[in-house]
């Protein structure tokens, strides 16, 4: 997990494909990167020869959507999104298929490795990219096969998933750092695992990001809960405290101090 907690507190250095394949190792514990680095290395190379040299950005775009999407067969999981597969970047190269925001850190990391400029973009609901080269630019939706989308389109779809009414709110399509893309599919990947009542492993997920971010209260509180299902009483006591001191004014401290009470009175009778 080195590189991904690296990268979670900021590190630029660590590579955003490195970052979310030590990610996937909570699913896969004895996943060995190398192998996919090596395809998206391949993929890279297959979209630079279908370039031949050129440089402007619309051959760019068609290159790559031609060589992920219909020649390699990247595709959006629509019928079963939240297998916690679809957040691992190595199952979604081997079985083509993933969420917006995997389907997109490939686009990225192959981009990146062209020295192409393609950004995530964090829109509500509904990751996507951009491709801005200052002279063509473009947004990208690899969820459904590299689909171009102008800034309208973007505020429409965030609609229609969301409900989120975007029309006066332009910095939700700026793009977005890998910190913020590693987090997003941190929290994608933990409620994959509560859906699945995993909660082992959503308690895996939400150590980490407790620990990238210590002053969130809410990774405390669920964290509590997860370890609730999991009868690890001690731990799920002080991450509810810690819930309260981070968040005294939560609408649901009422019912966290009954959550702990009860705790602490269930301790006294088995000592």
């Amino acid at each position: 997990m080195e590189n991904l907690r690296a990268a979670l507190h900021g590190d630029r250095r660590v590579t955003l494909d490195r970052a979310t394949l030590d990610l996937a190792t909570i699913e896969f514990p004895e996943l060995a990167p190398q192998p996919y680095l090596a395809i998206l290395d391949d993929l890279a190379a297959d979209i630079d020869a279908c370039l031949r040299g050129a440089r402007d950005g619309t051959r760019f775009v068609s290159a790559a959507n031609r060589v992920l999407f219909e020649r390699f067969g990247l595709r959006g999981n629509e019928s079963d999104y939240y297998d916690p597969r679809n957040s691992c970047l190595n199952a979604v190269l081997d079985r083509k298929l993933g969420i917006p925001i995997t389907l997109s850190a490939v686009y990225l990391e192959v981009a990146r490795r062209l020295r192409r400029p393609v950004f995530g973009i964090g829109l509500p609901g509904h990751f996507l990219l951009q491709y801005d080269d200052d002279e063509y630019s473009t947004f990208i939706d690899p969820f459904h096969a590299g689909r171009l989308l102008s800034a309208e389109d973007c505020c429409s779809l965030a609609k229609d998933i969301a409900g989120v009414d975007l029309t006066n709110d332009s910095a939700v399509l700026k793009p977005v750092s890998n910190q913020y893309i590693l987090m997003r599919m941190l929290n994608n990947l933990r409620s994959a695992y509560e859906r699945l009542h995993d909660y082992r492993k959503a308690v895996a997920v939400l150590d980490i990001l407790a620990e990238a971010w210590p002053d969130e209260a809410e990774y405390f509180r669920q964290r509590a809960a997860a370890r609730l299902q999991l009868r690890e009483f001690v731990a799920a006591g002080h991450d509810f405290r810690r819930y309260l001191e981070l968040s005294p004014d939560a609408p649901d401290r009422e019912e966290i101090r009954k959550q702990i009470a009860s705790i602490h009175r269930w301790l006294g009778s088995v000592n």
